[in-house]
């Protein structure tokens, strides 16, 4: 039997899991494959992983990574250190010196995917990135591979386990939101600072390497529109619900003659929709191809184990020499991609709902309804309850279809008006 040698750097809870199935001697992949592969080195900046790991003798463990970008007998590096820096010097220099790269690094993917993929194409190599996007959903390979005869027309995905883990639990246990987030701290599901998941910023990377597999088109990483959960108001959840949408945090990516949409933000989901019943720590994305229609992969979306069988799914794609006849093959890694740009926020069209503070007085729902027909935007619905102790009441609307730039607009002429109090809210609908 062939043996096929990785070097693994980074050995984070990702990385850990990755040593498991690789040192396992009753690994499935003993059972499966001719050529398997095997982990010749493993590279950590902490000394403690060695004994931490239990590693063999026969496995070169080293706190500097160079020591493994040098070792000729390593065929193949794994990045698990995550970050910009030092991780694409080491993947760059992996490159240049003849070996492959599997990585899960949707940041350094998503702000320098084109530069790494040129550097593997001239040096021969192949960059693999399954684990770098839901986890343990084979998302990559099946925009890449199994949609291959589609024209992907969108992407819209709850792919940050965290978020769905928050709102899950608002809508469920009606917490609010710095409660939900302390209980996602303490169950481990969240960072001590969480900024990356609850501004939707790891959502945003994540939705620009969904976007360049599945349009094959390259475009500016900054334009995407990203918001996160932080400023959800549990009302909102409460009069949504009444309504008949679940909220999710939503990456979304859609297709049009001229330009792509790529957008994060807490959206609106009908109930019946698949997406509404994704909770907790799950993630799910939902393709529409030419031929194939609607599609949903789901699963968990983060974790040690998962995460680890993506890697180690990628590295079997090496060792069997399917990943760079696909690097070389796929005009997404060639270079040759169209450059499109990404549609600004006051180009989208969706439906929205909206919250306004009112005075509870007659003529109110006139005076907004009236500024909002003026900037073409019809409503469908409107729920009105008691007035509050404070003399104010929510008013509650959802529109028809409309376009953003019209909205705001309008909001900002409502928000003058003297019946209104407080901030105005809106979120995005999807159907």
């Amino acid at each position: 039997m062939k043996t096929f040698h990785a070097g693994l750097v980074g050995v984070g809870t990702v990385g850990t899991g990755v040593s498991k199935i690789l040192l396992d001697k009753n690994s499935p992949l003993w059972e499966k494959l001719d050529c398997v592969p095997v982990l010749k080195g493993v590279a950590d900046s902490n000394p403690d992983v060695k004994n931490k790991l239990n590693l063999p003798s026969d496995i070169l463990f080293t706190t500097d990574a160079k020591t493994l970008l040098n070792n000729p007998d390593i065929q193949v590096i794994i990045e698990l250190i995550g970050g910009l820096h030092p991780a694409k010097e080491i993947i760059m220099t992996a490159l240049e010196k003849g070996k492959d790269v599997v990585t899960a690094n949707k940041m350094l993917l998503a702000l320098h995917g084109s530069e790494l993929f040129d550097k593997a194409r001239k040096h021969g190599k192949s960059i693999s990135f399954e684990a770098s996007v839901g986890g343990g959903i084979p998302i990559i390979a099946a925009l890449r591979d199994g949609f291959i005869a589609n024209r992907i027309e969108s992407i819209f995905g709850i792919v940050n386990g965290t978020t769905n883990y928050i709102l899950t639990k608002m809508t469920k246990e009606n917490v609010k939101y710095s409660a939900a987030l302390a209980e996602a701290q303490k169950m481990g599901y969240a960072e001590k600072d969480p900024t990356m998941d609850v501004e939707g910023i790891d959502s945003s990377h994540k939705l620009a390497i969904l976007a360049r597999i599945g349009f094959g088109v390259d475009f500016d990483y900054q334009c995407i529109y990203h918001e996160g959960i932080s400023m959800v108001d549990l009302s909102d959840i409460w009069f949504a619900h009444e309504l008949g949408y679940t909220l999710k945090l939503l990456a979304i990516a859609k297709k049009t003659e001229n330009n792509i949409e790529l957008r994060v933000h807490p959206t609106l989901l009908p109930h019946d929709h698949p997406l509404s019943s994704v909770n907790g720590v799950f993630n799910a994305i939902c393709i529409t191809g030419s031929a194939v229609g609607e599609t949903m992969l789901y699963g968990k979306g983060a974790g040690q184990m998962p995460t680890a069988s993506a890697v180690v799914a990628d590295l079997v794609d090496v060792a069997l020499g399917r990943a760079g006849i696909t690097f070389k093959a796929m005009k997404t890694f060639s270079g040759c991609c169209e450059r499109i740009p990404i549609a600004s926020v006051s180009q989208f069209k969706t439906r929205y709902y909206l919250r306004f503070s009112v005075i509870d007085k007659p003529g109110v729902l006139a005076k907004i309804s009236g500024i909002l027909g003026n900037y073409e935007i019809s409503i469908a619905s409107v729920i009105q309850h008691k007035a509050r102790e404070n003399g104010n009441v929510p008013l509650i609307m959802m529109t028809h279809l409309a376009e953003e730039g019209n909205l705001q607009k309008a909001i900002a002429e409502i928000k003058k008006l003297d019946v209104i109090r407080d901030h105005t809210k809106f979120l995005r609908v999807e159907e």
